[in-house]
């Protein structure tokens, strides 16, 4: 299941802004489109994935990842192909409707769910080991792009990223992938919560005896972990929105979609200001990924045992430095310390801030919910190119959005630090 789920990460590429960032300047060339017309048709489709993903989210908790992994790695695949024949403006907005759509949006949401149902005590280094696909894709992806376009051209680096997405998804998604360890007799972690478990900590026994518990007697107020709820304890998405809490922490997927992709989808132009060619900043990409993938055991190691509002807010304070290192880079070698800050910054969110909807809100409704959250997350990440494609058009600079970008994290930091776990009301 975890091979699986960091395959379908590993293949969300082509709809993820690290992969499309290669196409953006032969794109263009082709096409013989603006920077601006360019971003608004990357935002527009942004819009629609994120309106379309709640539905995904039902329809993934309705017929589970093993009948919609394939029907989307087919659609997503389809998606490539069309890319490659895109010739207007217009073809353009289609072809990016569906690769968004399908890409980041429900194949990212369907990798996540899967790990979900699967693991529950072990949850946090279970996403930590799937998150790997994520991050080997963000340092692999970029330069496979790159050599494509440079030696075919930029038609049949889509046309690879589709059959790509075929091969490595539809048949083990068919063959290999089941919904729940329930279906088969199983339970989370392989461990039955009722059963003794010699040799776990008593924190540890105390999680696995959750799914006999109420909410509120989950995690006490002195407990240092996380909390975790299970199928019987799961909100809805009518309870999840009338929360305080919930809205809390989406400050931290919305502000990481609107900076996060605004930066990598801009970022050679931004390093090429300080210094650096295209190669370079392709490569600051893969330096990214590579301490990413790093970071990810011990995120998720922590992520198990830390709460998580504490772990997004550190998230959030690496994305401002990253921020406020692209306004002001003294040195070229600094570009490493913000593909160092990136990377810290993503390891958190493909761990953290993938886990704590399911540890607060719990399984039952995971799909749905978590389609609201990176709804919001992706309407944030369509706004994120505009700004600075705007500011460099209209003022000749990046700074005036980059000045904006760099209030965001440290706001969301303040947030979600007192994001405490939620309780059901009397």
């Amino acid at each position: 299941m975890l091979g699986v789920s960091a395959a379908a990460q590993y293949m969300s590429a082509p709809g993820q802004s690290y992969s499309v960032a290669a196409f953006k300047d032969p794109m263009r060339a082709g096409l013989g489109v603006s920077e601006t017309d360019y971003s608004l048709a990357y935002s527009c489709a942004t819009v629609v994935s994120a309106c379309l993903l709640p539905y995904v989210g039902r329809l993934v908790d309705r017929h589970g990842a093993r009948v919609m992994l394939p029907i989307i790695a087919t659609g997503l695949g389809c998606g490539c192909w069309m890319m490659s024949h895109v010739d207007s403006l217009p073809t353009l907005y289609l072809g990016f409707g569906i690769v968004r759509s399908l890409g980041q949006g429900a194949l990212s949401l369907v990798s996540v769910w899967i790990v979900g149902e699967w693991f529950e005590r072990r949850r946090g280094i279970a996403t930590a080991m799937a998150g790997l696909g994520g991050g080997l894709s963000v340092m692999t992806i970029p330069l496979i792009n790159n050599w494509l376009i440079e030696n075919y051209g930029w038609q049949t680096a889509w046309q690879g990223l589709a059959w790509g997405v075929w091969l490595m998804l539809i048949l083990p998604g068919i063959l290999i992938l089941r919904n729940r360890p329930e279906d088969l007799g199983l339970h989370p972690d392989g461990v039955d919560p009722k059963a003794d478990s010699p040799g776990l900590s008593d924190n540890e026994v105390s999680e696995l005896s959750v799914k006999s518990r109420d909410v509120s007697d989950v995690a006490p107020k002195s407990s240092s972990g996380p909390t975790i709820t299970s199928m019987e304890d799961s909100w809805t998405v009518h309870e999840v929105l009338r929360n305080a809490t919930f809205w809390k922490l989406l400050c931290v997927p919305a502000t990481s979609g609107l900076v996060g992709t605004g930066l990598v989808f801009h970022q050679v132009e931004l390093l090429k200001r300080h210094g650096l060619d295209r190669t370079e900043s392709l490569l600051m990409m893969t330096l990214q990924a590579g301490c990413a993938m790093l970071l990810q055991f011990p995120v998720g190691w922590l992520t198990d045992r830390v709460p998580s509002r504490y772990i997004l807010a550190a998230a959030m304070m690496f994305l401002a430095t990253a921020t406020l290192l692209v306004i002001n880079m003294p040195f070229t070698w600094m570009a490493g310390v913000y593909a160092l800050l990136l990377g810290l910054h993503g390891s958190v969110m493909r761990s953290t801030g993938t886990v704590v909807w399911i540890n607060y809100y719990g399984r039952a409704h995971q799909g749905a919910v978590r389609g609201v959250a990176w709804s919001a997350m992706i309407l944030a990440a369509a706004i994120g190119p505009l700004p600075l494609a705007i500011s460099s058009d209209y003022y000749g600079a990046y700074e005036p959005a980059l000045i904006a970008f760099l209030a965001l994290p440290m706001f969301a930091a303040a947030a979600v630090w007192t994001a405490h776990p939620p309780q059901r009301a009397d």
